[in-house]
């Protein structure tokens, strides 16, 4: 939930603040989300302009993968599986499969790792080069993810690590992306240490408080010329 702290103080005059206005008090805003109000509509209409004009450039793209996974192991083409979007909310993310159909034990969600017997030789290539990824565009379109925020991580992943790092849940002020500053700077893939994904948290929560348009079309660029390709994406 957004978190504002309210002074009571009507008159006070303040230099280079960032305060709302609610019942006309004065209003610090001390843990809010970016995306509200005119920014709301800004970020949307990027997703949707952007995320429509990408999925009809990469729809051949899309169709080569489809058949790539269906030939290489029984199974459905895409993957599907609930993550936390914004606020905490519920919603499913679509990915081409990767990995060879299996059941895990008790709900757990193990993490790919370097030589993981799951992940087919199609799916090895899909996952390093991002392009089962792909279907998220879909997601983008259909308003529950976005094109740039941070990556949505596994419920039983979320569980387990909002305990153990520090404003790790405030992930999830703003939608989650396909791509984001923590993707574009090297900490994407397995996260086999705690280390690995404070650094991770650290960039999502940097990006958020630091959001603007200009900042995700930087990212979308940084993406395409170096973001795609990760050695720790198994």
């Amino acid at each position: 939930m957004d978190i504002r702290y309210m002074p009571g103080m009507r008159d006070m005059p303040l230099l280079n603040h960032n305060v709302t206005m609610i019942g006309g008090f004065y209003s610090l805003d001390i843990s809010c989300s970016p995306m509200d109000g005119a920014n709301r509509i800004v970020k949307r209409m990027e997703d949707l302009l952007i995320g429509s004009l990408i999925l009809l450039l990469i729809i051949p793209i899309l169709l080569i993968v489809a058949l790539a996974v269906k030939l290489s192991s029984p199974g459905p083409i895409l993957f599907k599986q609930l993550r936390h979007g914004a606020d905490g909310k519920r919603i499913k993310v679509y990915k081409f499969r990767s990995m060879s159909v299996h059941q895990e034990e008790n709900g757990t969600v193990t993490q790919a790792t370097k030589g993981d017997s799951r992940v087919t030789r199609v799916g090895a290539f899909l996952r390093r080069t991002s392009l089962d990824e792909l279907p998220q565009f879909i997601n983008v379109l259909q308003g529950r993810m976005s094109i740039v925020g941070p990556r949505p991580h596994a419920l039983a992943h979320n569980e387990y690590y909002k305990d153990l790092v520090e404003s790790y849940m405030k992930r999830h002020k703003v939608k989650p992306g396909i791509t984001g500053l923590a993707q574009v700077r090297g900490y994407r893939g397995e996260t086999d240490t705690l280390e690995k994904m404070e650094k991770r948290v650290e960039c999502d929560l940097e990006y958020i408080n630091n959001w603007s348009m200009w900042l995700d079309l930087r990212i979308i660029i940084w993406t395409v010329f170096k973001g795609f390709v990760n050695r720790n994406a198994y």
